[in-house]
């Protein structure tokens, strides 16, 4: 409907166009106003809607070739000096006339297809509107990223990846970030260098989601930190190893990296082999923090009373220690030192004790200690290793170190 509005007031300001051109003053010329009256009395008759308004500008250009007529029969009927004195304006009107469009069905349709845009303040029926589908505003500002990823393909193919975009979002920036990334132009290249560095297909969701930042290094410099990697002798699986189990490693510079090395070869007193094995076991050495490392060292020789050598072997074998928790470290010493007797020289021998939880080593000791089987010195018999007082599962420490029933020693943790 609005469209057939348009049309129709285009086509009356062409009619305007045409009567102010030459229209009106044919009428004066033809006869009288009844007669004109007469001629035009017709349109009251005209139908409504579409073929009324057709029908009108029809009649209208009708009317006007007509009077053009009239005038030329009365040229022919006068004397030349009449049609010499023609003013040039009627001539020039008389063309404006003859070159009005014709109002045919086939030039209104044509013209129909070069109708301008609806206006926005253009009124529109109740069908129309709720046939009409807005599409959702994205937030300005939003703590999720869940609002951005039905609108980036970035966001979409990260999610398919295995990212867990809920876990990226609590590290700062890591969101905004991510929006600002190309997956094709900035994100792919950098998929293929982890894929090539050795990080598995099923890995790299749960990688990008403990470090989305590497998505934004560049990848020149994280080549040349896994090439410093190579010349310190690490294999290409060991560095896939370190890589996958410490996310953060290729954010550091080959001078952190470089120096984290030379901190374990110095402040532990281990050759390079050995600095080498103890980050390779143990990868978040080199990314974590050095304070806590100190710490834990200084504990173990002042407190617990641990020699150099006794530091280094524990170290070296049970990695874990340098970043357990100080208290943590104590209260387990205390209770195999003084508790159950155990000298350092069995502890620097099996240090794996010191991962154990605290409560399952109290439990089965003070178990053995209730059947007389309590006995962890190696040149008395019936000797019981802390390796398999900690490491067995509860089955196999029952049947062959306590040699008693599973049920005796659920029973006995009863009493407790």
């Amino acid at each position: 409907m609005a469209m057939w509005a348009r049309q129709a007031s285009r086509w009356c300001c062409l009619l305007n166009a045409a009567r102010a051109a030459g229209f009106p003053r044919r009428l004066r010329s033809c006869g009288s106003p009844a007669q004109t009256c007469r001629e035009f009395a017709p349109l009251v008759l005209l139908p409504a809607g579409k073929d009324g308004v057709l029908w009108r500008l029809q009649a209208c250009r009708h009317e006007s070739v007509r009077s053009c007529s009239t005038l030329d029969s009365a040229k022919d009927g006068s004397s030349s000096s009449v049609e010499s004195n023609l003013p040039s304006p009627v001539k020039q009107e008389e063309a404006k006339v003859e070159t009005l469009p014709d109002l045919n069905a086939k030039v209104l349709n044509e013209d129909w297809d070069d109708i301008p845009p609806s206006s926005a303040l253009e009124e529109i029926s109740e069908e129309e509107a709720v046939q009409i589908i807005a599409e959702p505003i994205l937030p300005l500002q939003s703590t999720t990223l869940r609002d951005y990823v039905d609108h980036s393909e970035t966001l979409a193919k990260l999610v398919h990846l295995g990212v867990d975009l809920s876990q990226v979002e609590k590290r700062q920036k890591a969101g905004q970030l991510l929006l600002t990334l190309d997956f094709e132009k900035d994100i792919r290249k950098i998929l293929l260098f982890l894929k090539d560095v050795g990080v598995e297909d099923n890995q790299l969701g749960s990688f990008l989601t403990k470090n989305p930042y590497i998505l934004g290094e560049d990848l020149e410099a994280l080549e040349t930190r896994v090439a410093y990697l190579k010349s310190k002798k690490f294999g290409k699986s060991e560095i896939a190893q370190m890589v996958s189990r410490a996310p953060y490693l290729l954010l550091f510079s080959v001078e952190r990296l470089d120096n984290r090395l030379g901190f374990f070869k110095n402040e532990l007193g281990l050759s390079v082999k050995k600095t080498k094995d103890l980050v390779i076991r143990l990868p978040r050495l080199l990314t974590g923090k050095l304070e806590p490392v100190k710490e834990n060292l200084q504990v173990c020789q002042i407190e617990l009373g641990f020699q150099r050598n006794e530091i280094q072997q524990i170290v070296y074998k049970t990695p874990k220690i340098l970043t357990a928790s100080k208290k943590r470290l104590r209260q387990t010493f205390d209770y195999l030192h003084n508790i159950m007797g155990i000298p350092h020289h069995m502890l620097t021998r099996f240090p794996q004790v010191f991962n154990s939880k605290l409560l399952r080593i109290r439990e089965r000791h003070m178990f053995l200690a209730f059947l007389g089987r309590a006995q962890y010195d190696p040149a008395q018999p019936s000797y019981i290793s802390l390796d398999q007082l900690v490491s067995l599962p509860d089955e196999v420490f029952c049947a062959e170190i306590a040699k008693a029933s599973i049920r005796d020693f659920e029973n006995f943790l009863k009493t407790l």
